[in-house]
Protein backbone atom coordinates (compact mmCIF):
# COMPACT_ATOMS: atom_id res chain seq x y z
CA UNK A 1 0.00 0.00 0.00
CA UNK A 2 1.52 3.55 -0.71
CA UNK A 3 3.06 5.68 1.69
CA UNK A 4 2.04 9.55 2.09
CA UNK A 5 4.84 11.49 2.99
CA UNK A 6 5.50 15.49 4.21
CA UNK A 7 8.79 16.76 3.51
CA UNK A 8 9.98 20.05 4.50
CA UNK A 9 13.28 21.50 2.62
CA UNK A 10 12.65 19.29 -0.53
CA UNK A 11 14.58 21.55 -2.91
CA UNK A 12 18.01 20.10 -2.32
CA UNK A 13 20.05 17.92 -0.24
CA UNK A 14 18.07 14.55 1.42
CA UNK A 15 14.66 16.19 0.77
CA UNK A 16 15.36 16.17 -2.65
CA UNK A 17 16.17 13.14 -3.24
CA UNK A 18 13.65 11.47 -0.93
CA UNK A 19 11.33 13.57 -3.33
CA UNK A 20 12.40 12.38 -6.19
CA UNK A 21 12.25 8.49 -5.00
CA UNK A 22 9.28 7.99 -3.51
CA UNK A 23 6.94 9.04 -6.38
CA UNK A 24 8.61 6.81 -8.80
CA UNK A 25 7.61 3.77 -6.57
CA UNK A 26 3.94 4.72 -5.86
CA UNK A 27 3.65 6.86 -2.50
CA UNK A 28 2.57 10.33 -2.21
CA UNK A 29 4.43 13.45 -1.20
CA UNK A 30 3.75 16.55 0.48
CA UNK A 31 6.85 18.35 -0.69
CA UNK A 32 7.48 22.01 1.07
CA UNK A 33 10.21 24.75 -0.38
CA UNK A 34 11.08 28.09 -0.49
CA UNK A 35 10.48 27.89 -4.24
CA UNK A 36 7.85 25.70 -5.84
CA UNK A 37 9.58 26.21 -9.31
CA UNK A 38 12.48 23.85 -8.00
CA UNK A 39 10.51 20.89 -8.46
CA UNK A 40 8.26 21.77 -11.36
CA UNK A 41 10.06 19.19 -13.43
CA UNK A 42 8.71 16.42 -10.52
CA UNK A 43 5.65 17.35 -10.21
CA UNK A 44 5.00 17.31 -14.39
CA UNK A 45 6.47 13.43 -14.14
CA UNK A 46 4.40 12.59 -11.24
CA UNK A 47 1.46 14.45 -11.08
CA UNK A 48 -1.49 13.75 -8.17
CA UNK A 49 1.32 11.56 -6.61
CA UNK A 50 3.50 15.37 -5.85
CA UNK A 51 1.47 17.91 -4.02
CA UNK A 52 3.45 21.20 -3.44
CA UNK A 53 3.39 24.02 -1.49
CA UNK A 54 5.60 26.99 -0.66
CA UNK A 55 7.03 27.08 3.25
CA UNK A 56 9.26 29.31 5.26
CA UNK A 57 9.55 27.19 8.62
CA UNK A 58 10.58 30.39 10.36
CA UNK A 59 6.78 31.48 9.81
CA UNK A 60 4.80 30.22 12.44
CA UNK A 61 1.44 31.07 10.63
CA UNK A 62 2.72 29.61 7.46
CA UNK A 63 3.89 26.33 9.21
CA UNK A 64 0.62 25.74 10.60
CA UNK A 65 -1.10 26.30 7.14
CA UNK A 66 1.08 24.10 4.95
CA UNK A 67 0.11 21.21 7.32
CA UNK A 68 -3.37 21.62 7.76
CA UNK A 69 -3.51 21.88 3.73
CA UNK A 70 -1.80 19.25 3.17
CA UNK A 71 -3.32 16.66 5.56
CA UNK A 72 -6.84 18.39 4.11
CA UNK A 73 -5.58 17.58 0.57
CA UNK A 74 -4.08 14.09 0.94
CA UNK A 75 -6.31 12.84 3.68
CA UNK A 76 -3.85 10.68 5.65
CA UNK A 77 0.02 11.72 6.55
CA UNK A 78 1.83 8.86 7.50
CA UNK A 79 5.26 10.15 7.69
CA UNK A 80 6.71 13.72 8.39
CA UNK A 81 10.11 14.42 7.52
CA UNK A 82 11.31 17.59 9.20
CA UNK A 83 14.15 18.39 6.92
CA UNK A 84 14.66 22.01 6.50
CA UNK A 85 17.63 23.34 7.92
CA UNK A 86 20.31 26.32 7.42
CA UNK A 87 24.18 26.21 8.76
CA UNK A 88 26.80 28.87 9.54
CA UNK A 89 30.08 28.20 9.43
CA UNK A 90 32.26 30.78 11.40
CA UNK A 91 33.91 30.47 15.14
CA UNK A 92 31.97 31.25 17.93
CA UNK A 93 33.29 34.55 18.42
CA UNK A 94 32.48 35.21 14.24
CA UNK A 95 28.88 34.98 13.13
CA UNK A 96 27.10 37.92 13.30
CA UNK A 97 23.44 37.81 15.80
CA UNK A 98 21.70 37.36 13.15
CA UNK A 99 23.09 34.41 11.75
CA UNK A 100 22.56 33.18 14.88
CA UNK A 101 18.98 34.10 15.16
CA UNK A 102 18.35 32.64 11.55
CA UNK A 103 20.15 28.99 12.54
CA UNK A 104 18.15 29.10 15.62
CA UNK A 105 14.63 29.81 13.97
CA UNK A 106 15.13 27.52 10.93
CA UNK A 107 16.77 24.27 13.12
CA UNK A 108 15.75 24.28 16.37
CA UNK A 109 12.06 26.26 16.58
CA UNK A 110 11.06 25.53 13.25
CA UNK A 111 11.36 22.10 13.09
CA UNK A 112 9.26 22.08 16.61
CA UNK A 113 6.83 24.39 14.73
CA UNK A 114 6.64 21.58 11.86
CA UNK A 115 5.94 18.94 14.61
CA UNK A 116 3.53 20.97 16.96
CA UNK A 117 1.50 21.60 13.70
CA UNK A 118 1.61 17.63 12.57
CA UNK A 119 0.68 16.19 15.77
CA UNK A 120 -3.14 17.27 15.99
CA UNK A 121 -3.63 15.58 12.60
CA UNK A 122 -1.51 12.20 13.95
CA UNK A 123 -2.88 11.99 16.84
CA UNK A 124 -6.37 11.89 14.95
CA UNK A 125 -5.29 9.40 12.80
CA UNK A 126 -3.77 7.03 15.65
CA UNK A 127 -0.82 6.41 13.51
CA UNK A 128 2.22 8.08 12.20
CA UNK A 129 5.66 8.27 12.07
CA UNK A 130 8.09 11.82 12.48
CA UNK A 131 11.88 11.61 10.75
CA UNK A 132 13.89 14.63 12.53
CA UNK A 133 16.71 15.29 10.42
CA UNK A 134 20.00 15.96 13.11
CA UNK A 135 23.27 15.14 11.51
CA UNK A 136 26.23 13.70 13.79
CA UNK A 137 26.38 17.19 15.17
CA UNK A 138 23.25 16.68 17.09
CA UNK A 139 25.37 14.67 20.13
CA UNK A 140 28.90 15.75 19.38
CA UNK A 141 31.27 18.73 18.27
CA UNK A 142 33.26 20.26 15.56
CA UNK A 143 35.25 23.55 15.52
CA UNK A 144 33.16 26.13 13.55
CA UNK A 145 29.90 24.60 13.56
CA UNK A 146 29.00 26.23 17.37
CA UNK A 147 25.69 27.50 16.09
CA UNK A 148 24.62 24.37 14.16
CA UNK A 149 24.62 22.53 17.26
CA UNK A 150 23.44 24.70 19.27
CA UNK A 151 20.09 24.00 17.11
CA UNK A 152 20.56 20.34 16.59
CA UNK A 153 21.48 19.56 19.98
CA UNK A 154 18.11 21.65 20.80
CA UNK A 155 16.44 19.90 18.81
CA UNK A 156 17.27 16.40 19.62
CA UNK A 157 16.70 17.05 23.67
CA UNK A 158 13.28 18.25 22.15
CA UNK A 159 12.40 14.88 20.53
CA UNK A 160 13.77 12.64 22.95
CA UNK A 161 11.24 14.40 25.10
CA UNK A 162 8.08 14.41 22.15
CA UNK A 163 9.07 10.92 21.61
CA UNK A 164 8.11 9.40 24.68
CA UNK A 165 4.63 11.81 25.12
CA UNK A 166 3.56 10.87 21.34
CA UNK A 167 4.10 6.87 21.50
CA UNK A 168 0.74 6.18 23.36
CA UNK A 169 -0.57 7.35 20.45
CA UNK A 170 0.52 5.01 18.22
CA UNK A 171 3.26 8.00 16.88
CA UNK A 172 7.33 7.07 16.12
CA UNK A 173 9.58 9.93 16.21
CA UNK A 174 13.25 8.80 15.19
CA UNK A 175 16.53 11.06 14.85
CA UNK A 176 18.04 10.39 11.70
CA UNK A 177 22.14 11.66 11.80
CA UNK A 178 23.63 11.86 8.29
CA UNK A 179 27.50 12.09 8.94
CA UNK A 180 29.34 14.25 6.09
CA UNK A 181 27.96 13.86 2.82
CA UNK A 182 28.28 15.80 -0.34
CA UNK A 183 24.82 16.92 -0.74
CA UNK A 184 25.82 20.53 -1.68
CA UNK A 185 24.74 21.51 1.90
CA UNK A 186 28.27 22.85 2.61
CA UNK A 187 28.51 25.24 -0.41
CA UNK A 188 25.43 27.07 0.91
CA UNK A 189 26.46 27.48 4.48
CA UNK A 190 26.99 31.09 5.89
CA UNK A 191 30.50 32.37 6.45
CA UNK A 192 31.39 35.35 8.36
CA UNK A 193 34.22 37.58 8.32
CA UNK A 194 37.27 35.62 9.68
CA UNK A 195 39.26 36.58 12.64
CA UNK A 196 43.25 36.32 12.11
CA UNK A 197 43.34 35.40 16.09
CA UNK A 198 41.10 32.01 14.96
CA UNK A 199 44.13 31.34 12.46
CA UNK A 200 46.13 28.69 14.27
CA UNK A 201 43.18 27.32 16.20
CA UNK A 202 40.90 24.29 15.57
CA UNK A 203 38.73 26.76 14.05
CA UNK A 204 41.15 27.47 11.96
CA UNK A 205 42.57 24.19 10.93
CA UNK A 206 38.93 22.97 9.91
CA UNK A 207 38.53 25.71 7.76
CA UNK A 208 41.23 25.40 6.12
CA UNK A 209 40.18 21.75 5.17
CA UNK A 210 37.18 22.51 4.14
CA UNK A 211 38.54 25.43 1.88
CA UNK A 212 41.40 23.24 0.04
CA UNK A 213 38.72 19.84 -0.05
CA UNK A 214 40.44 17.83 2.64
CA UNK A 215 37.47 17.59 4.44
CA UNK A 216 36.38 14.29 4.34
CA UNK A 217 32.76 13.58 2.80
CA UNK A 218 32.68 9.48 2.92
CA UNK A 219 29.14 9.25 2.91
CA UNK A 220 26.69 8.78 -0.57
CA UNK A 221 23.68 10.63 -0.23
CA UNK A 222 21.87 7.85 -2.27
CA UNK A 223 22.44 5.45 0.28
CA UNK A 224 21.71 7.83 2.71
CA UNK A 225 17.92 8.27 1.27
CA UNK A 226 17.79 4.62 0.96
CA UNK A 227 18.32 3.79 4.39
CA UNK A 228 15.43 6.71 5.53
CA UNK A 229 12.97 4.78 3.57
CA UNK A 230 14.29 1.11 4.37
CA UNK A 231 13.39 2.22 7.74
CA UNK A 232 9.53 3.32 7.08
CA UNK A 233 9.04 0.03 5.07
CA UNK A 234 10.40 -1.93 8.27
CA UNK A 235 7.87 -0.18 10.80
CA UNK A 236 11.07 0.39 13.22
CA UNK A 237 11.07 3.60 15.20
CA UNK A 238 14.43 3.72 16.87
CA UNK A 239 15.07 6.89 18.59
CA UNK A 240 18.11 7.46 16.75
CA UNK A 241 19.51 6.12 13.57
CA UNK A 242 23.32 7.32 12.72
CA UNK A 243 23.72 7.29 8.80
CA UNK A 244 27.89 7.12 8.01
CA UNK A 245 30.91 5.68 9.31
CA UNK A 246 32.03 9.52 10.45
CA UNK A 247 28.63 9.35 12.16
CA UNK A 248 29.06 6.26 14.07
CA UNK A 249 31.99 6.70 15.56
CA UNK A 250 32.24 10.57 16.48
CA UNK A 251 29.20 9.83 18.21
CA UNK A 252 30.50 6.51 20.01
CA UNK A 253 33.81 8.38 21.12
CA UNK A 254 31.57 10.96 21.78
CA UNK A 255 29.39 8.96 24.02
CA UNK A 256 32.72 7.21 25.77
CA UNK A 257 34.33 10.25 26.78
CA UNK A 258 31.11 11.94 27.97
CA UNK A 259 30.33 9.14 30.08
CA UNK A 260 33.92 8.75 31.52
CA UNK A 261 33.85 12.25 32.60
CA UNK A 262 30.44 11.75 33.92
CA UNK A 263 31.53 8.73 36.23
CA UNK A 264 34.75 10.64 37.33
CA UNK A 265 32.55 13.84 39.15
CA UNK A 266 30.28 10.43 41.01
CA UNK A 267 31.59 11.27 44.51
CA UNK A 268 30.72 15.07 44.17
CA UNK A 269 27.60 14.70 43.05
CA UNK A 270 26.07 12.65 45.97
CA UNK A 271 28.25 14.54 48.52
CA UNK A 272 25.79 17.30 48.19
CA UNK A 273 22.56 15.68 48.73
CA UNK A 274 20.92 16.22 52.20
CA UNK A 275 21.58 13.81 54.99
CA UNK A 276 18.76 11.88 54.64
CA UNK A 277 17.78 12.30 50.87
CA UNK A 278 15.03 9.91 50.96
CA UNK A 279 13.23 8.55 47.66
CA UNK A 280 15.32 9.86 45.12
CA UNK A 281 12.46 10.90 42.07
CA UNK A 282 14.20 12.60 39.73
CA UNK A 283 13.74 12.37 36.13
Amino acid sequence: MPTTWFITGTSSGFGRLLTERLPARGDRVAATLGRTGALEDLRAEYGERLWLARLDVTDIGQVHRAVDEAFKALGTIDVVVDNAGYGVFASVEEATDEQIRRVTDTNLLGSIHVIRAALPHLRAQRHGRILQVSTAGGQTGYPNFGYCHASKWGIEGFCETAAREIAPFGIGLTIVEPGATPTGFGSSLETAPVMPEYDGTPAGEVRRAITTGAFNLPNDPQKIANAVIDLVDSGAAPLRLPLGSDTYDDVRASLVARLAEHDSHRDVAYSVEKDDPGNRNLP
